[in-house]
């Protein structure tokens, strides 16, 4: 297929498709761009926005769409503006930096009506407009980089070295995208506040003054890991030191950090031999500091440990929670169940206007935390229970904690599980508040409470600035026919 002056042309390259020319027309979901071709055939292409005329390679072809990615831009959108992190279209975070936050909001928003209609297909009332985070830099309160013997090179760095060997040295950074061993050696993250980038980035080089060895994701050896940064809104500053294997250079280490970094009100370390990263099932040592940092979420407190689950963008989650608040409208006569509960953070939050907060969430140590939570904040109507929905929220449960006014339900990106889905059309609660971080898994959930319940609300709010990541609040009402 050919056509002249700007306009597409289909090619073949090396056995693989190309489309030249293609205009970039509207977002779709997970922050790819849509355009259309072959008489009207849609195909989803990854690294370009809205406005955009690029070439495109057709990485699959489906009978109904393809899916392809950018290997050149041979006309900006008028829309695009230069990203502010020298680190951007590498390190694979922030990858709407591009775009102007307005712009981001507005497909945001796009995005969630078009999941919303085009997979739930029930009837839905008007979205209102998304809530936006004053904060666009700095608003996280966790971060976790990992130490590497291998830095990832650019395509660019490559070619600059003109076919000499290029000798890796150890980083400190995020891993690049779809890579387990390779790490973006970052130097100054926007995403989460002093004093992160300064502890960052001392810790690298103590590290290399002093030849402490980097881990090598490959031979699965070497010495420092991980380290995991934590600031509140309250100022206080936690930092978790993982390495392999205990050393005399821990002590030395932790010293030097506390020495150069006083903000630091909680010190911990972990010792990690497994072949994986994950730290939940390895205890973590409190060297310096009572061990935990608090997040206040408008009156009320959170105690948060090195392996506390907590939302990543407070101030955001304070308005987020003020949005399921609203939606629940509590008369503090009702009994709330807050399902997926977490550390209980959604329930504490509502707990002001509830007679009963009953919370319940799979894994063990969040409850703990939530009771810790409840604890801490005076309230004695706060009850969490660890274990699966289905298996605890029997009628015997219910004639004991009392049944449901309002269910709050907040569950991972794949949605809430089928037998979930089929005990809420039981058990009928007059109102469920559906907090989602993914539209697609929540409108396909809506779709199969339809039957009992209808959608009388809906609020979108981002929660993270520079991303294609939304989160959605609908509020589903009983019909009032059954």
């Amino acid at each position: 297929m050919q056509t002249i002056n700007n306009v597409l042309i289909v090619a073949r390259r090396n056995k693989k498709t190309v489309i030249n020319n293609i205009r970039l027309e509207r977002y779709a979901a997970e922050g790819r761009s849509v355009a259309h071709f072959n008489e009207g055939k849609t195909i989803f292409v990854e690294g370009a926005v809205p406005g955009d005329i690029a070439d495109i390679l057709v990485l699959k072809q489906k009978k109904s769409y393809a899916e392809g990615k950018v290997l050149q831009i041979t006309e900006y959108s008028k829309d695009r503006v230069t990203p502010f992190c020298k680190h951007f279209g590498i390190c694979g975070g922030c990858k709407w930096q591009m775009l102007p936050y307005e712009k981001q909001l507005l497909y945001k928003q796009q995005q969630v009506a078009d999941q919303l209609s085009r997979i739930g297909h029930v009837v839905l009332p008007e979205l209102e407009p998304i809530i936006g985070s004053e904060a666009q830099t700095f608003y996280r309160n966790k971060l976790e980089f990992t130490f590497s013997t291998r830095q990832y090179l650019s395509q660019e760095e490559l070619t600059k070295a003109e076919g000499e060997p290029i000798a890796q040295k150890p980083v400190l950074g995020f891993h690049a995208p779809g890579l387990f061993d390779k790490i973006v050696d970052i130097e100054t993250c926007y995403l989460q506040p002093e004093p992160t980038n300064t502890i960052k980035n001392l810790l690298r080089r103590m590290a290399l003054e002093h030849q402490l060895e980097f881990y090598d994701h490959r031979t699965k050896e070497g010495w420092l890991r991980n380290v995991i940064i934590r600031v509140a809104t309250t100022g206080e500053v936690m930092v978790n030191l993982i390495v392999h294997h205990d050393a005399e250079a821990l002590k030395f280490i932790l010293d030097a950090l506390l020495k150069a970094v006083p903000d630091i009100t909680s010190l911990h370390y972990t010792i990690n031999p497994k072949l994986n990263d994950t730290i939940y099932d390895l205890p973590v040592t409190t060297y310096f500091g009572k061990g935990f940092i608090e997040e206040r979420l408008e009156q009320f407190r959170f105690k948060i440990s090195p392996k506390s689950f907590f939302q990543t963008n407070s101030r955001q989650a304070e308005k987020l929670y003020q949005v399921v608040r609203s939606f629940a409208g509590l008369s503090g006569q009702e009994v709330v169940y807050d399902l997926y509960c977490g550390t209980g953070s959604i329930g504490i939050f509502l707990s002001g206007g509830a007679k009963k907060i009953i919370g319940i969430e799979t894994v063990a140590d969040a409850v703990e935390d939530a009771r810790e939570n409840a604890a801490w904040n005076g309230l004695t109507h706060c009850q969490f229970f660890a274990g699966d929905v289905s298996k605890i929220a029997t009628d015997e449960f219910f004639q004991e904690h009392g049944y449901p006014d309002v269910i709050i339900t907040d569950p991972p990106r794949a949605g809430m599980h089928e037998k979930l889905i089929t005990q809420l059309l039981e058990i009928r609660a007059p109102k469920v508040v559906y907090v989602s971080c993914n539209p697609a898994t929540q409108a396909r959930d809506l779709q199969l409470l339809d039957s009992v319940y209808r959608v009388s609300r809906l609020q979108p709010v981002d929660m993270f600035p520079h991303t294609h990541h939304i989160e959605n609040v609908a509020l589903l009402e009983r019909r009032s026919e059954l």
